[in-house]
């Protein structure tokens, strides 16, 4: 295969990519974050198969189209791609990084075209800055690589390894002379029309990845306070039940029920509860340790599991918690909210299930709400 069947191979599988693209987006809801980040990626493969077109009419079209405007075009869709793997990592950092290194390549190369230099060094300037974006992908991707799956690893290797052909094509007037030349670029632009597939199936498919992570988590989260939902709080306190049996200090289980939330709901909207619901959240989170687990059970009732802690210091932290929660109006949009809370404390036994657990937790808890609500009861302790 030629280099110009090469080029037009590019611009096609860009312009697919395309197509692709927007039929994998037809139909889904995303949010603006997993959008913005398909949107960028999108705008790369446009500006990609755009530059491989002109490049491939280089000769019918006017060089200014074909050289310096193709290649600007060009390193435009590499940084994009980068901005978009960067941003799927958490980050935004295309105005801070990517756009000055963008217009500092741009600016290079069409000096270097105003001034007439050879097509050699021309072609050196562009693999170098093609090099650097490819290089900012793989460290966008490379983010995390001892927790990282098999995917993104080989993603990272490939590029790398795709990256030093590109580089070497342009590096070719300072290779040793028993390389072939024209092997070595064949093999920069094989490597071009490579990195576009692997980025291609390996940006959709981390995407997938990455919606199938946040399933899972979703399962065991809760999307509105992002605190383990039920299931989630029973993994965790699982094994702290099977601790219970062996002697050491105890573990403390504290239900809190925010009183009177189905007003909040009536009179504010749900809109509003969920802002309460998220700001009693960070509330108790304050008073906790990193150790502590904190679950919703759903509604307005929360666990809380304090491992190592004794009936008395539990029922200390479930003070302060309540407190907290009085001590702290929440700010809605039509209103602020004053909330208070009853709690309920009791530590784990050996003989204990999950059901005999929550049961004698809920049991304080019903205490604390007949007693008056805003207010701590311990579960009965058994005397020996």
């Amino acid at each position: 295969m030629d280099i110009k069947t090469l080029l037009l191979a590019l611009a096609l599988g860009n312009f697919s990519l395309c197509a692709a693209l927007f039929f994998f987006e037809a139909g889904a809801r995303r949010d603006g974050q997993l959008a913005r980040v398909h949107a960028t990626w999108a705008w790369a493969k446009q500006c990609q198969a755009l530059a491989w077109l002109l490049l491939y009419c280089r000769g019918v079209l006017p060089d200014f189209l074909t050289i310096p405007f193709a290649n600007a075009v060009l390193f435009a869709g590499f940084a994009l791609d980068a901005s978009a793997l960067w941003e799927q990592a958490g980050r935004r950092v295309w105005r801070k990084y990517l756009l000055p290194a963008l217009g500092a390549s741009t600016g290079v190369y069409v000096g270097a075209w105003l001034l007439q230099l050879p097509a050699a060094g021309r072609i050196g300037i562009a693999s170098m800055a093609a090099g650097f974006f490819f290089l900012a992908g793989a460290a966008a991707l490379g983010r995390g690589w001892r927790n990282g799956t098999p995917l993104r690893r080989y993603l990272v290797l490939l590029v790398l390894a795709l990256t030093v052909l590109v580089v070497g094509r342009g590096l070719l007037p300072l290779l040793p002379d028993w390389l072939n030349p024209v092997g070595v670029q064949t093999a920069g632009m094989i490597a071009l029309y490579l990195m576009m597939l692997g980025n291609a199936f390996g940006y959709l498919l981390l995407a997938r990845e990455q919606e199938h992570g946040e399933l899972a988590r979703l399962e065991v989260v809760d999307a509105l306070t992002d605190v383990p939902n039920r299931r989630g709080f029973y993994t965790a306190l699982t094994p702290w039940i099977a601790l219970a049996r062996r002697p050491g200090m105890p573990t403390a289980l504290v239900i809190l029920n925010l009183d009177q939330f189905k007003r909040v709901n009536d009179s504010y909207g749900h809109t509003a509860g969920d802002v309460v619901l998220k700001a009693m959240v960070d509330v108790c989170k304050k008073q906790l340790r990193d150790s502590d687990q904190m679950g919703r059970l759903g509604g307005a009732e929360f666990a809380i599991l304090l491992p190592r802690t004794s009936l008395e210091d539990a029922a200390m932290v479930a003070e302060r918690i309540r407190n907290a929660v009085a001590e702290q109006p929440v700010k809605a949009e039509k209103a602020v909210i004053n909330m208070t809370a009853s709690l309920g404390v009791t530590t784990i036994r050996a003989e204990d299930s999950t059901v005999s657990l929550f049961k004698r937790a809920d049991e304080a808890l019903q205490a604390a709400k007949q007693a008056g609500r805003n207010r701590v009861m311990e579960a009965e302790v058994i005397k020996t």
